[in-house]
């Protein structure tokens, strides 16, 4: 049976950190609680539509509706316990809407289980859960962690999944927010917290149309750990008060990847992550990943080729990158160039595939087991799992989502094996990230003031046969846009230009692999530099949850 919701408390105190159980409960607008009860049917049609031929889709529907769920985590008693082992249920929330967002937190839910709590960790895409349940295999196996869909946002839905799973805090990543999860988890003096929190103009401005719904929201938070200045001041436009909020940096420069397939990629991220600043551990770091990613080149017969990766494409990516690739074979310097195309959604592998067929390209695909032969020019990553790797071997990333507006996928892991980056403008999602790696010359974007490119005095000068700005001239017309929507002139030639300095810097890096060395280690050094985010933000989750413990006892 649901649990009863706790009775509100109006606020007796004022904490000058964080106000907690004190707090009241702010209800959202009657008509918001009319339209999830008219959409929640409409909501069930669709899950329907997406998922009604799936192995899992009876779990899926169980789950989102609140009619069966997985056993709750069990404790580890093995594990650092952190002061709390006078509690018996030790259970923190984690709902990460998709991917990006459970490649985010995974870190900060790693240091939460070695410290002692169990996880239920719930997403709303189909990509996000699939990521959820391979990353976390070995825990969901040994008991620590539960997983699940996320809750529809109905009162009695919810109140069902929170008497099953009895959190202690429930923990959200980024932006995704539900009025009446919040409201419930207030009612019942559950902490709720905002973890590596960022609202982009955007959605700021989607969040405003809706300004009471926004507000309750807001007010409901515990704590909300910004990224940056910017979303920490649009939080307290939408009414969070300045007592809830900390800013923290981004998560997205914690390296998120103990768990890839690859074990040598494995062990070379650990490295990575360490912050020991000697000087000696640190070109202890640079000489095992290029003796592994020698060893991978090796291995897949592809050593001595210059390598770009244009890694997490959406729909119009693919089609640049292929240009882009044409138009290097076409120097004879860099004719032997190989491209890695890893999509984003695996539901677009063989649409990818085809648009590779289509082109002039010579293709090999991973799914089919295919060799990377001499001739092969572009090699489908169509895999799950294995995008470290990838990155790794590369000499030049290009990440995706940024050349589309989608808002761009986290640079830092290829920037963690010291391989230097390119993105589009469309880096919305990741923009302060994105400024600090382009201020040390580790990524490369049109345009972007902060860009500081690495200049050494030694490299050499002699392939001056290599006009770049005959290349941009002559060759950005016959540039294949068509992935591109052109709404107006103005956007095409924005576009195009964009492309052109793109593929400027992508072949001043092929030709000048110093430089592309040079730039890749100062990426590194600044994510060695960064990893403190993640102490800082299990630190101030660690406090939320010992002062409602502590106000629960009184």
């Amino acid at each position: 049976m649901p649990s009863s919701p706790t009775p509100s408390k109006p606020s007796t105190t004022a904490s000058s950190s964080t106000a907690l159980s004190s707090r009241a409960v702010y209800q959202p607008p009657f008509y918001y609680q009319c339209i999830i009860g008219l959409l929640k049917p409409l909501y069930r049609l669709q899950v329907w539509r997406r998922s009604h031929k799936r192995d899992n889709y009876q779990q899926e529907v169980a789950q989102r509706f609140g009619k069966h769920y997985p056993a709750a985590p069990t404790a580890d008693i093995k594990a650092e316990i952190n002061h709390k082992t006078e509690m018996n249920n030790n259970v923190i929330w984690c709902h990460a809407v998709s991917l990006g967002e459970t490649n985010t937190v995974a870190p900060l839910l790693d240091m939460l289980l070695a410290h002692g709590y169990q996880i239920w960790l719930t997403n709303t895409t189909q990509t996000g859960f699939a990521r959820g349940a391979s990353r976390f295999a070995a825990d969901i196996a040994q008991g620590r962690l539960s997983h699940s869909y996320v809750p529809v946002d109905s009162p009695a839905v919810i109140e069902t999944f929170l008497a099953h799973v009895q959190p202690v805090a429930a923990l959200f990543v980024e932006t995704e927010l539900w009025a009446n999860i919040l409201t419930k988890l207030s009612e019942h003096r559950i902490p709720s917290i905002l973890v590596n929190g960022r609202l982009s103009a955007s959605s700021f401005t989607s969040y405003q149309k809706i300004a009471a719904v926004s507000a309750s929201m807001m007010k409901n938070l515990t704590l909300i750990i910004a990224q940056d200045n910017e979303s920490a001041k649009r939080f307290r436009q939408l009414g969070a008060h300045s007592a809830q909020i900390r800013v923290a940096g981004s998560l997205k420069w914690v390296i998120n990847s103990p768990m890839l397939n690859n074990e040598t990629i494995d062990s070379k991220t650990d490295d990575v992550q360490a912050t020991d600043g000697s000087a000696a551990k640190k070109e202890h770091e640079r000489a095992t990943i290029q003796k592994q990613k020698s060893g991978i080149a090796v291995e897949l017969g592809i050593a001595d080729r210059p390598i770009w990766i244009a890694a997490s494409t959406h729909s119009g990516e693919e089609s640049i990158a292929l240009s882009l690739q044409e138009h290097l074979l076409s120097n004879p310097a860099l004719a032997d160039t190989l491209l890695i195309i890893v999509p984003r959604h695996p539901e677009r592998f063989d649409e990818v595939a085809t648009l590779i067929q289509n082109s002039t390209l010579i293709m090999a695909r991973r799914s089919n087991e295919e060799a990377i032969m001499a001739d092969t020019q572009v090699y489908l990553a169509d895999s799950m799992g294995e995008l470290m790797t990838w990155y790794t071997l590369a000499d030049v990333a290009l990440v995706g989502g940024s050349l589309v507006d989608v808002g761009g996928h986290n640079p830092v892991e290829p920037a963690s094996v010291a391989t230097p980056v390119l993105m589009g403008r469309q880096t919305q999602s990741c923009q302060s990230v994105v400024d600090k790696l382009a201020s040390v010359g580790a990524l490369y974007q049109p345009n972007n003031t902060f860009y500081h490119p690495i200049n050494i005095e030694d490299v050499a000068t002699n392939n001056e046969n290599i006009d770049h700005s005959d290349i941009i001239s002559s060759d950005i017309s016959s540039l294949d846009m068509k992935g591109k929507q052109k709404s107006s002139r103005n956007k095409s030639s924005l576009a195009a230009n964009d492309t052109a300095l793109i593929y400027d810097q992508l072949q001043s890096w092929l030709s000048h692999p110093l430089l592309a060395k040079q730039a890749g280690q100062a990426g590194e050094q600044m994510t060695v530099q960064q990893q403190a985010v993640l102490t800082r933000q299990f630190a101030m989750i660690e406090k939320v949850i010992e002062q409602h413990s502590n106000q629960e006892t009184l």
